[in-house]
């Protein structure tokens, strides 16, 4: 989970801890015995300024997450892999750019039926439904 500035929020709230435990520490030792009330407080407030002051350049170490999505598949050919591929219920394979591959469902539209091996293109994402329609593709060679 992405915290302040990009910088993973367990990494930020460990920083904090550990450096508002340090600073209280050190004032408890440096502070008269009358000022200890406030060294947890101001440990807390200088160690939150002191992270705050790093996540700038710690953020640099955290690329942003992966921002891949199912949209990507759009106009990417697949392979059927269930017996059939109806307008009703079918899986197809995809492979993305990076080489992964994905089965994925998929529906046809009208009268077409796939087969399993059967190629097919998709060309649209449904958000409702979270599948694919494809259409017949027959490659040129």
């Amino acid at each position: 989970m992405a915290g302040p500035r990009g910088v993973p929020a367990g990494v930020t709230l460990s920083l904090l801890i550990a450096l508002a435990w340090l600073l209280c520490l050190i004032g408890s030792v440096l502070a008269p015995a009358g000022a200890l009330i406030a060294v947890p407080f101001a440990a807390v407030a200088l160690a939150w300024l002191a992270v705050r002051g790093l996540l700038t350049p710690l953020r640099r170490l955290f690329p942003d997450g992966d921002t891949r999505s199912r949209g990507d598949f759009v106009g990417q050919m697949c392979v059927i892999r269930t017996g059939t591929a109806t307008p009703d219920f079918g899986q197809a394979e995809v492979t993305a750019a990076d080489g992964s591959s994905a089965v994925v469902q998929v529906r046809t539209t009208g009268q077409d039926r796939l087969a399993r091996g059967d190629n097919a293109l998709i060309f649209e994402y449904d958000k409702d439904g979270e599948f694919f329609w494809v259409m017949p593709y027959e490659s040129g060679h």
